[in-house]
């Protein structure tokens, strides 16, 4: 498997570049920002992007989602329930005293155990709400790693106080969907450090 991890604004958000090693083709997960530094780490890995998939909505996960998209020429994809974020999204922005251009509508609605095939790999789709109301988290199809968006950190768990954030929701999405995937699966979040089941499993005070 390849993976590259582009970090991103001053929201310092992990935006992953994960790909096929014998096909070259890759997905491009939350494109939060700085569409041009996501495009040259395309180009310096070699890869061709056949989608690009988002986690959640919110500003820091999407910030260059437009330019990915029309740069590259590929689908977009998201779970509905984040539809509402999307569409508010231009103007969170301007909350958090920043700008984006209004992203474009997905092209492919997510949904609990659908494959996104990436070359000969794909990402089974887990739906993780709690931090959004539609948050998703992506397996690989070896079942080792997972993307898990803003659910899950190192340490900590995603915050629920932005609008459609729910704590009780988000636990229970931690303990029913993540936790059973093994303590060894490795956790790639969408803010800070890998880390994985295991360790969050025992160490975790929210959990």
């Amino acid at each position: 498997m390849l993976l590259n991890t582009v970090v991103v604004t001053e929201f310092m958000t992990n935006c992953y570049i994960v790909g096929d090693d014998s096909t070259r083709e890759a997905g491009v997960i939350d494109p939060g920002g700085e569409a041009e530094k996501i495009l040259r780490e395309v180009e310096k890995m070699g890869v061709t992007v056949t989608a690009v998939v988002n986690t959640h909505a919110h500003v820091d996960h999407i910030g260059a989602l437009r330019d990915v998209k029309d740069a590259l020429g590929v689908s977009v994809m998201l779970h509905p329930g984040e539809l509402p974020v999307l569409k508010s999204a231009s103007r969170m922005a301007r909350l958090f005293g920043v700008t984006i251009d209004d992203p474009p509508e997905p092209d492919r609605l997510l949904k609990e155990g659908d494959e996104i095939a990436v070359g000969g790999m794909s990402l089974k789709v887990l739906e993780t709400p709690g931090h959004s109301p539609g948050g998703i988290s992506l397996v690989t199809s070896d079942g080792k790693v997972c993307f898990a968006g803003d659910s899950l950190f190192a340490g900590s768990i995603g915050r629920t106080d932005l609008p459609g954030g729910d704590y009780n929701t988000l636990i229970q999405s931690i303990k029913s969907k993540l936790i059973p995937l093994g303590d060894d699966v490795k956790v790639f979040t969408g803010h800070g450090p890998a880390t994985t089941i295991g360790t969050e499993r025992r160490y975790n005070p929210f959990l």
